[in-house]
């Protein structure tokens, strides 16, 4: 398979999966009444990414979220064409992703949670939800940046960036949904309808990505 598009398509089954369990968990709660809750959920996205980080890493560094590949760019890990393909990869995966939770679950249980779709809790102004994703990400990219795209890295597979999204899911699960991930919430929010402050999803993680990852390679680390 061609150069390029082999790490594509880790991207885009990496997410696919990722997205299937994380975002499903939110469903299935929806399902059982509650019988998930946070710490499911936040547990069902920080495992199932840890796994697939750890598989996946190797052959295309294991992004599934364009906010971190627009970190991995500013770090010089990967040019601009690379980043074009991934994000493509990444959003086609995860709505794939989206879509067959639509199909599985009764629309009853799906609508009320969107498909899973990340949203603002009611009463938080936008200024919040953009900082606070701005920040969770910030703390992703960190993440990222020291235990996985650094030469010195320790070799913990993708656990520390598993672990890393589930206590942000903790923390900012009930405020924003904490996604940290622009594509968790287009790939659901396209087949769910929902569009609610999307841009703050966008605009929040890829800035707070943007800037760890250039604090941790101009001014933390010696190796990356």
């Amino acid at each position: 398979m061609n150069g390029k598009l082999r790490p594509a398509l880790a991207e885009l089954v990496g997410t696919f999966v990722f997205f299937f369990i994380g975002a499903g968990s939110i469903v299935t709660d929806s399902y059982t009444h509650g019988g998930v809750g946070l710490i499911g959920v936040a547990l069902a996205h920080g495992l199932i990414l840890s796994v697939m980080v750890s598989a996946f890493g190797a052959i295309s560094g294991a992004h599934f979220n364009p906010a971190v590949t627009v970190g991995a760019w500013v770090a010089k890990k990967v040019d601009a064409q690379t980043v074009g393909l991934y994000i493509v990869a990444q959003l086609i995966g995860g709505s794939l992703a989206g879509y067959l939770l639509r199909a599985i679950f009764p629309d009853a249980v799906w609508q009320a949670v969107h498909l899973g779709t990340p949203a603002l809790a009611a009463g938080v102004p936008p200024y919040v939800g953009l900082i606070l994703e701005a920040t969770l990400t910030f703390f992703l990219m960190l993440a990222v940046s020291g235990t996985a795209m650094d030469s010195a890295a320790p070799k913990i597979g993708g656990f520390g960036i598993g672990l890393t999204v589930a206590v942000d899911i903790l923390v900012g699960g009930p405020i924003t949904g904490a996604a940290m991930n622009p594509a968790r919430v287009f790939c659901t929010a396209l087949p769910a309808g929902y569009w609610d402050a999307h841009w703050i999803y966008w605009v929040g993680p890829i800035a707070g990505a943007a800037f760890a990852s250039w604090l941790y390679t101009r001014f933390l680390s010696k190796t990356i």
